[in-house]
């Protein structure tokens, strides 16, 4: 145990400061401050030593330094036991600060706030973040308190313990105020990463907050949890049993296409990752409908994102189907209440949810792969024309929405599409025939178009074997990247089966 008898505070969220301060009053605990916090502590009634009368030196260059004193530092760093620090302390007429109470300037949300640099560059903290890993490295001595949170915890701390606090209590709050310290300097080293333009640094630091702590990963034998470099995810569960791993990364698939979307249109329906129904007709419930008539079967047990508000009718069909989630931009209440007669269902609120220009990781061992996300919003000048004949509006519209929803399906992907929606979805196979043959066998299975048909491929096809597949089973355009050897063999069967062939510039693969 550690008596504590002095405590140097300060603070930039000056909230919940007076029960604390009650506590460390009643404790007879000295305490010094400095600047904003010194006047808080003082308009609250009471006792405090100003930091620049117990360090004899004024405040300096706009209060840039004020904390930055051997007195101060000395005070923290000294090891109580150790004989040559007595001496030094007792030569210099130092004395021990056993407590270290410290939040940092707002550096993020300044960021949130701001685009002058002038602003942001002063909200970088020098001072607090010294003092806390002081106070943290000498933790055998000294207790660092970094979060108002954990007030309270203090607070009981030195009522259990008649004004003293435990070695156990003083190694964890060193133990959070190091990530404290280390997340406070990896967004300020991101920021100036963003402004250098420089996306892949010599050295990255990753930082993000604790979400929530899983059941499981993606078996129950692995251990699981949620982090984001955000405050929060921006999406709000409001019903039904808590999300597992696997639950998160289908919304997370299922989230990335339906933003991809224009606004307030579209439903997409997610089985392990993987759309297997989507849809941007313009009425919500033919919307749905549409997604769910792509592949009903594997629809089955699946998750539904709809990039709109639920009515009470569309509810009403939801309900008639099992899923393990519904995402939607809100929620009618009268739809609320039809879709919670089902406790366990998860009802997700994205009305809050934009997708950003982060980067996407993937990881193995201590390697991590990092790459931009693939969020390009198309357009027609994305597209080349290739074939002799022309694809008509509808058409053009349809190749474009095909291949959006390519590129979230799993490589090997092929899609087909009639009137705006999914007829016909094969992802995830090695070859590009295998896929297109299980897009074909799904339509045939569960949809017999009565529009065009459309197919998108998110890679060249390699032999025209793939495509001419595409075309006997009734498929009148298509659209895949170019850059095959094989393209103009490609072209060249369109055109001799008045095929409307268009080449996107752009490659989209998703491993």
């Amino acid at each position: 145990m550690k008596k504590i008898k002095s405590a140097l505070i300060s603070v930039s969220d000056k909230s919940n400061l007076k029960p604390l301060l009650n506590t460390l009053k009643k404790n007879n605990i000295k305490l010094i401050s400095s600047g904003g916090t010194f006047k808080t502590i003082k308009r609250l009634k009471f006792e405090c030593l100003e930091v620049s009368n117990f360090t004899g030196s004024n405040e300096i260059l706009n209060g840039r330094v004020k904390t930055l004193h051997p007195k101060i530092y000395a005070g923290i760093l000294n090891k109580r036991k150790n004989r040559k620090h007595l001496k030094e302390m007792k030569l210099e007429k130092f004395e021990n600060i056993d407590l270290v109470i410290i939040n940092f300037y707002p550096f993020e949300k300044t960021l949130k706030k701001t685009k002058d640099q002038n602003k942001i560059i002063e909200k970088i903290d020098i001072g607090g973040p010294a003092m806390v890993r002081a106070a943290a490295k000498n933790f055998n001595d000294v207790t660092v308190i970094t979060d108002i949170n954990q007030y309270s915890e203090l607070i009981n701390e030195l009522k259990v313990n008649k004004g003293c606090t435990s070695s156990k209590f003083r190694k964890k709050m060193s133990r959070i105020a190091f990530a404290e310290t280390a997340f406070y300097d990896s967004v300020i080293s991101n920021y100036f990463n963003i402004t250098s333009n420089k996306q892949f640094p010599e050295k990255k630091i990753i930082h993000a907050n604790l979400v929530e702590r899983l059941r499981y990963g993606e078996n129950p034998h692995q251990e699981s949890a949620l982090y984001s470099q955000n405050d929060n995810l921006n999406i709000k569960k409001i019903h039904g049993k808590s999300l597992s791993y696997n639950n998160y990364n289908d919304i997370f698939s299922a989230l990335n296409i339906t933003k991809s979307f224009p606004k307030n249109k579209g439903t997409v329906i997610i089985k392990h990752a993987n759309p297997c129904g989507v849809s941007i007709l313009n009425k919500n419930i033919n919307s749905y409908k549409s997604a769910l008539a792509c592949d009903p079967v594997s629809a089955f047990g699946g998750i539904v994102a709809c990039n709109f508000r639920i009515s009470k009718s569309l509810a009403q069909e939801l309900n008639k189907i099992f899923f393990e989630v519904i995402i939607a931009n809100g929620f009618d209440k009268n739809a609320l209440k039809i879709l919670k007669t089902k406790k366990n269902l998860r009802l997700v609120d994205s009305s809050n949810f934009l997708i950003d220009k982060s980067n996407k990781f993937n990881s193995i061992n201590n390697s991590i792969l990092i790459q931009s996300e693939d969020n390009q919003v198309f357009s027609k000048k994305d597209f080349r024309l290739v074939s002799k004949k022309k694809p008509n509006r509808s058409q053009f519209e349809n190749l474009i929405f095909a291949f959006n929803v390519c590129r979230f399906v799993k490589s090997n992907a092929i899609v087909l599409v009639s009137n705006k929606s999914t007829v016909g979805i094969g992802s995830g196979q090695p070859s590009r025939l295998d896929s297109s043959q299980i897009a074909i066998n799904k339509m045939n299975k569960f949809i017999n178009p009565k529009n065009d048909i459309v197919a998108a491929s998110d890679a060249f096809f390699p032999f025209v074997d793939g495509i001419e597949t595409l075309v006997q089973s009734g498929v009148s355009a298509v659209i895949q990247p170019a850059g095959s050897i094989k393209d103009k063999e490609i072209i060249k069967f369109a055109n001799s089966t008045e095929t409307i062939l268009v080449f996107s510039k752009t490659r989209h693969f998703r491993h």
